[in-house]
C-alpha cells in the first residue's frame, strides 16, 4: 500500500547540485494535470477504502438494496479524511522536500492500479499503489533519502494527530471520534510502516542505501507502533 517515489536524478555520494534550474525547481507549483491527478486518486483510494471498510463488494451491494446511504456516505467520509489524507500528504511531502532540494517534481496517478484497488476491495482485500512522486535532478545520496522519509515522517505525524480521537472514543465520549481515530491512526502506521520495508521501489530501500541507522531508527518504531495497534484492535474486537 502507499504511493512510490521515482528519481530520474543522479544521486551522488558527494555534496554537488545541479545549479541550472535550481532557483526555479524550489517553487512549489501544480500543472493542472498534476492536480487532476491527485484529486482522481484521492477520490478512487477513498472509494476503495470506504468498500474495504464496509466489509467488500458484496456488503455494499447489500446496503445499497437496503437504502442504507448514509453508513456508505459516513464511512466514505471518514475515508476521504483518515486514507485519502494519509496519502494525499505522503505524496504531498516528498514533493515538498524534492522541490526544496531543487528538483523538478510532479505526482503522476497510476489509473490502472487505482482501478485495481477499487477492484481489490470489493474482494476484500486491500492493495493500494495509486502513483508516484517522478522528481528529477541531480542530488546526493542523502537528498534522496530525506526525500524517500518524508512520505513515511508525515504519516507518524498523522497518525500522532488521530490518536487523540481514538484514545477520546475509547473512552466512550464519542463513536464518531472513534472511527475516524481508529481508522487514522490504522491507516497511517500501516503506511508508514509499510513504505519503509527496504524493498524495491518502496521508500525504505531508498532511505537505507543512504543510511542504515535513520532507516533502522524510522522503521523499527514504526513496525512496533503498527503491530501495537493491531493487537489493541483485535483485542478491542473480541
Amino acid at each position: 500500500m502507499g504511493g512510490r517515489r521515482v528519481s530520474r536524478g543522479d544521486a551522488r555520494a558527494d555534496g554537488g547540485t545541479a545549479t541550472g534550474y535550481a532557483a526555479a525547481a524550489r517553487r512549489l507549483t501544480f500543472s493542472t494535470r498534476e492536480l487532476r491527478d491527485f484529486g482522481v486518486a484521492w477520490v478512487a483510494l477513498s472509494v476503495a477504502f470506504t468498500v474495504f471498510f464496509a466489509g467488500g463488494g458484496n456488503t455494499v451491494v447489500r446496503n445499497l438494496s437496503l437504502g442504507a446511504y448514509g453508513t456508505l456516505g459516513g464511512l466514505f467520509l471518514v475515508s476521504l479524511v483518515t486514507a485519502g489524507v494519509a496519502f494525499l500528504l505522503h505524496e504531498l511531502a516528498h514533493k515538498v522536500v524534492a522541490v526544496r532540494y531543487g528538483q523538478r517534481a510532479a505526482f503522476r496517478a497510476d489509473y490502472g492500479m487505482l482501478f485495481l484497488a477499487v477492484v481489490a476491495a470489493t474482494a476484500g482485500f486491500l492493495f493500494a499503489a495509486p502513483g508516484a512522486v517522478h522528481h528529477a535532478g541531480r542530488i546526493t545520496k542523502r537528498q534522496n533519502g530525506l526525500i524517500a522519509l518524508a512520505g513515511p515522517v508525515v504519516n507518524l505525524a498523522l497518525a500522532a494527530v488521530f490518536a487523540p480521537l481514538f484514545v477520546v472514543g475509547l473512552l466512550g465520549f464519542s463513536g464518531a471520534a472513534l472511527t475516524v481515530g481508529t481508522y487514522g491512526v490504522a491507516v497511517n502506521l500501516l503506511l508508514a510502516a509499510f513504505n519503509l520495508i527496504p524493498f524495491g521501489p518502496l521508500d525504505g530501500a531508498t532511505v537505507r542505501e543512504w543510511s542504515t541507522a535513520v532507516w533502522l531508527a524510522a522503521f523499527l518504531p514504526s513496525a512496533v507502533l503498527a503491530a501495537g495497534f493491531a493487537v489493541v484492535f483485535v483485542v478491542r474486537l473480541f
